[in-house]
């Protein structure tokens, strides 16, 4: 639900004070989405995604850079094949969404791409959303929608995102289309980078069924995304339908864990700023101030890892050695905590997270005396 206009316009001064004066907010994306979602109670990444910083630039300013992003040479790649894939008003993009998720509708002989050029992000969000209501008003006919703007709520603030196409098919219903440039070789591509093209298009299913909702008869969002990836070692297109039903769960879920960013904003303490050209003193404060939950996959998904790292090191959290880590450890949050009830100097006993530790302690004792023995003889 959004916020009435005098909330959301003083939230948003608000979150203009925590960038800085005159620092112009970054888009919060869908890939960012995503890593938000994969770490929900994090605070930290929530109020500086929500307020718009710019995490590189914070990230360096705190000395801890992130390696973080593609190269150039990659984005340039990228744009060249994008380019190509679209070429000729999409004919071959729309060849593939048929042949790959919509064989018997007619093919795509003549499909409309309506124009989408509006001023400013809620601009094109209406823009967007209005070609999508004349495309599935039409029905019979294929639509290409390059790179419309969709916007989603996130824990009370709005997010505008940019898929690289949307497929209104003939029947009205609706298909993400992701264009990457790694490879597919002999059918198939890296699974990891598969997932994570999932999880960012699961991101863009939900913006879209919530414009769907908003439409007198909502049409149906495809929950099978079309991924477009180079063919083998070749600038060739070739693509596969992506079942995207679990992320699009789990990221729903996630998002909707989310802290509203209202009150984070309102427990920081006043005159709060995490502008790059403080002092460093100053804005490692005022990152300090936000609690942070740290974990290693936060390494690929975030350009603060770094800095957190260190200072999850630092207080000996638990969290360092990973999630699974810590949720076997119940009640011991620090590495002293875990090494003190192993010893037997703390802990409950009947506590099973207690227990495991004692008897692992015991068995490690036993197998370096053995062996202090066997090197004995």
């Amino acid at each position: 639900m959004p916020l009435p206009r005098t909330r959301g316009t003083a939230l948003r001064h608000r979150l203009a004070e925590l960038r800085g004066p005159d620092v112009p907010a970054k888009a919060l994306d869908a890939r960012a989405l995503a890593a938000l979602a994969a770490n929900p109670g994090c605070k930290r990444r929530a109020i500086l995604d929500g307020a718009g910083v710019n995490k590189a630039a914070l990230a360096g300013a705190l000395g801890s850079p992130s390696a973080f992003g593609q190269s150039q040479f990659a984005l340039t790649r990228g744009n060249a094949f994008e380019a190509k894939v679209k070429a000729d008003g999409g004919a071959e993009l729309l060849r593939l969404v048929r042949e790959k998720l919509d064989r018997g509708a007619e093919p795509p002989a003549h499909a409309r791409v309506p124009e989408l050029t509006a001023t400013g992000p809620e601009g094109r969000t209406a823009r967007t959303a209005l070609a999508l209501r004349e495309a599935t008003e039409a029905p019979g006919e294929w639509t290409l929608l390059d790179h419309p703007m969709l916007a989603l709520d996130v824990a009370g603030s709005p997010a505008f995102l940019e898929p690289d196409a949307v497929v209104v098919h003939p029947d009205g219903s609706w298909t993400v289309v992701e264009i990457k440039s790694f490879p597919m070789l002999d059918g198939s591509a890296d699974p990891a980078k598969v997932g994570a093209a999932a999880r960012q298009a699961a991101v863009y299913v939900l913006a879209l069924e919530q414009v769907a909702a908003r439409l007198e008869f909502a049409p149906r969002v495809r929950d099978r995304v079309l991924l477009v990836c180079p063919k083998d070692f070749s600038n060739l297109p070739t693509a596969s339908a992506v079942d995207v039903r679990k992320q699009r769960a789990v990221t729903a879920r996630q998002l909707d864990r989310l802290t509203r960013i209202e009150d984070i904003a309102d427990a920081l303490p006043a005159g709060t700023c995490f502008s790059p050209e403080l002092p460093a003193a100053d804005l490692t404060a005022a990152v300090e101030s936000v609690p942070a939950t740290y974990a290693p996959e936060c390494l690929s998904a975030c350009e603060l890892a770094f800095h957190c790292r260190a200072r999850s090191l630092e207080s000996g959290a638990v969290t360092s050695l990973g999630r699974s880590v810590r949720a076997e450890l119940g009640g011991l949050t620090t590495v002293e905590d875990v090494l003190s009830a192993a010893r037997g100097e703390s802990g409950d006993p009947d506590d099973p997270a207690v227990a495991a530790l004692r008897r692992a302690a015991r068995l490690r004792a036993e197998a370096l005396g053995q062996e202090a023995v066997a090197g004995c003889r």
